[in-house]
């Protein structure tokens, strides 16, 4: 199975944590993609991965399954060139526009399963990755919130939230999926730019159960979970963003200790892991 992240050097928690729970719930091999970047913009640097942070991920996969592999690619050369100029000041970082220059990278295969970085794996995802996605360029899950606010067919939430995303990237190339969402991020300034581009350009999208990117409350059949900012009622109406490896806060916070095994494995490996600066 292939999987794609996008991130930067202070992405390395979440990634360890999510490539942790993909190899505990599968006994797949893995190809694991991240893409990064060397980015300067509005007087900020954003610092690529460093090798040697993905050659530990990588050993750390290989320990399962001596198959397994994780791999750099670094696309500062190709963002800069096609720079998402209206979008570089939001309030997300660039790299989350990263995975629309996925078309670009020949080392990638056709068919790709994107993942954010603050995406914990509950269950094996093999009839997800499985599925036949021949007609489709991107298989997702109904944005929690935007599927309330942006537009959609009628009796069907069509606006798909980015963090899960199985690609076909062969169908991609010839539709130009991609090139046309960098071309619309160059050129229109967009909130979430990335994913309203995805949503605002793709033809042929299919919605999936919630299962695969549940994005507010954990349920018995979720199989992905995604820690994204969700609104609280109690006792006042506010948001709350936790992510995965703010353990403390995963627990006191979202009452949440499905994942201790994985957040205890990924305590124990992160002083390794930074080690290496």
């Amino acid at each position: 199975m292939n999987i794609l992240y996008c991130g930067n050097e202070k992405m390395e928690d979440g990634l360890l944590i999510s490539i942790l729970s993909l190899l505990k719930n599968t006994k797949q091999t893995l190809n694991i993609y991240i893409m990064t970047a060397f980015i300067q913009t509005n007087g900020k640097n954003y610092y690529p991965l460093s090798e040697a942070t993905v050659n530990f991920l990588d050993n750390q996969a290989k320990k399962v399954n001596p198959k397994n592999s994780v791999t750099r690619l670094d696309l500062t050369n190709l963002f800069n060139e096609q720079r998402p100029t209206a979008n570089m000041g939001t309030i997300f970082t660039p790299y989350c526009m990263l995975r629309l220059y996925a078309g670009l990278c020949p080392s990638l295969p056709d068919k790709i399963l994107y993942l954010d970085t603050d995406v914990i794996c509950r269950k094996d995802f093999r009839s997800f990755y499985n599925q036949d996605i021949s007609k489709n360029e991107v298989v997702g899950v109904a944005d929690y919130y935007g599927k309330w606010i942006f537009k959609h067919k009628k009796g069907h939430f069509s606006y798909m939230n980015s963090g899960v995303l199985l690609m076909n990237l062969g169908l991609i190339k010839q539709t130009q999926l991609l090139r046309r969402c960098r071309d619309l991020c160059r050129t229109k300034r967009m909130f979430m730019p990335d994913q309203s581009a995805i949503n605002k350009l793709a033809v042929t999208k299919r919605i999936v159960p919630r299962r695969f990117n549940e994005q507010r409350r954990l349920h018995r059949n979720t199989v992905f979970q995604h820690f994204t900012t969700s609104f609280r009622l109690f006792p006042w109406i506010h948001t709350l963003t936790v992510k995965p490896w703010q353990v403390d806060d995963v627990h006191d916070k979202l009452k949440l200790h499905e994942y201790d095994d994985v957040l205890s494995e990924y305590q124990y490996l992160k002083p390794q892991m930074e080690g290496l600066k």
